[in-house]
């Protein structure tokens, strides 16, 4: 890179503090946590210490740790602890992991219902690896505690971060679909779960009815929460232990608590984080870095008052990591955690991103205000009014049609709408494609879009 660029890039850095808005409460509590973190798998016998040595390269102080069991993290602590990183057990908690085999093979009804009946003990939604628990049997949620029990007597750990702690994905962000072969523009019964009979008992006993006897249980707003709140209150227990140990609560929930509230039945505003790290990953949703600033303008305000605010995003080897980062910081984050370290490959790329956490570290240590926040409160959910979006919408169009011309649409109209769903058509005039163009809106924010030529016009345009 060339000198005249290098200082222009930090002067750029430089203002990459998030604002402390009057509305947050306790503000001074962001310097009790490390401000740059990463995700990252451990297993006995890998060269952690490299790992650390890179994390203190890129300007990384905390690193939220997945490893096997409780002994491992013996070892690893103290690696850590010499490098200046606060270690977090990174435990998955309603899926399970470690102990999957012998879960299924010894406790098959403790396994999560879908709303065809068939259980996960014995079925598969999306990957193998998706075997979800009842939250309401108390066998589980004593089997959790106990886990969570475990990890917080291991010496020298700084807190416990909670993942998979939600059910199945009822809807996956729509960059995912492709790749199952589905189209989920609404709620379908076999990826609908949490319909385990322990759960429709207690339902029935506070409510009086079976949802299951409704024509469209999806549309049913208190069993909804009713299965948001048995996530709530495991995760409140969690929090309850942890906390009995000195140790800090976090965890890593989908973008938003709307969002996730209507995703993975996942309503994590109510739980009782210190620290919360949304995965706020704009590649799975609408592939453009405005997802990252509207959802942390949304998380201000939904996100537990006493909870610290990070911001989680997929580390990449170039220059969006950065306007990712600004996008979190500069709309309310008080930090940021990757995924992972390892995906910062390049010696630039780790050079700059040293210079990035240096600079906004040295800002927040001075208390001093983010010149380059942005002073947004509201998310403009108009998708025609977002330009990176509409532009990569305009190229999806183009590769159907095979030209690089510039488009020549005539006015979008709406034709249908329903649940988090609009569809619109649109017809290039130069060519005579009209496509389908639908925009997804989980949790009051654009969540996803697709774009799929109209099928007459497109086998005409083929012919």
């Amino acid at each position: 890179m060339k000198p005249l660029r290098l200082s222009i890039l930090l002067l750029a850095l430089a203002s990459s503090l998030v604002t402390v808005s009057c509305t947050q409460q306790k503000a001074e509590k962001a310097t009790d946590y490390p401000m740059f973190w990463t995700w990252m798998d451990y297993r006995p016998g890998m060269n952690f210490d490299s790992i650390c040595t890179v994390m203190n390269e890129v300007g990384i102080d905390g690193v939220m740790l997945n490893a096997p069991t409780p002994d491992d993290y013996r070892v690893a602590i103290p690696i850590a602890h010499k490098h200046g990183i606060e270690v977090y057990a990174w435990l998955w908690t309603m899926n399970t992991e470690h102990d999957r085999d012998k879960l299924l093979k010894e406790h098959p009804e403790w396994f999560s219902v879908n709303r065809e009946g068939k259980s996960l003990a014995d079925t598969t939604a999306y990957v193998g690896y998706y075997k979800f628990m009842c939250p309401a049997l108390p066998e589980v949620r004593e089997h959790i505690n106990n886990k969570i029990k475990a990890y917080c007597e291991v010496e020298g750990l700084n807190g416990i971060a909670i993942d998979y702690h939600r059910f199945v994905d009822v809807v996956l962000p729509t960059t995912l679909w492709p790749k199952y072969g589905i189209v989920q523009d609404r709620e379908y019964p076999q990826w609908d779960f949490g319909y385990h009979p322990a759960m429709i008992e207690l339902f029935q006993e506070k409510y009086g009815y079976d949802p299951r006897e409704q024509e469209d249980p999806s549309q049913d707003e208190q069993w909804l929460q009713f299965r948001c709140d048995q996530i709530t209150e495991v995760a409140n227990m969690i929090a309850e232990t942890v906390h009995s140990y000195g140790k800090k609560m976090a965890a890593s929930p989908f973008p938003t608590p709307a969002m996730s509230r209507k995703m993975v039945r996942q309503d994590w505003g109510k739980w009782n984080l210190d620290i919360v790290f949304p995965m706020v990953y704009h590649t799975f949703y609408t592939g453009d870095v405005s997802f990252i600033s509207d959802c942390t303008i949304d998380n201000v305000k939904q996100k537990n008052p006493m909870t610290t605010l990070y911001c989680g995003m997929t580390a990449s080897n170039d220059s969006t990591m950065f306007l990712c980062m600004d996008e979190a910081l500069n709309n309310g984050a008080e930090g940021i955690a990757i995924f992972t370290v390892n995906g910062l490959r390049s010696p630039e790329i780790r050079a700059q991103f040293k210079a990035y956490t240096d600079s906004v570290k040295e800002l927040r240590s001075q208390s001093k205000i983010n010149p380059a926040a942005t002073g947004r409160t509201t998310v403009n959910i108009n998708p025609f009014e977002n330009t990176g979006i509409m532009k990569a919408i305009d190229m999806r169009m183009k590769e159907y049609i095979g030209s690089t011309e510039t488009l020549n649409l005539d006015e979008y109209k709406l034709t249908d709408q329903y649940g988090a769903t609009k569809c619109y058509q649109v017809t290039d005039r130069n060519s005579g494609l009209t496509f389908d163009v639908n925009f997804y809106f989980y949790g009051n924010v654009i969540s996803g879009w697709s774009v799929i030529p109209e099928k007459t016009s497109y086998e005409k345009f083929l012919k």
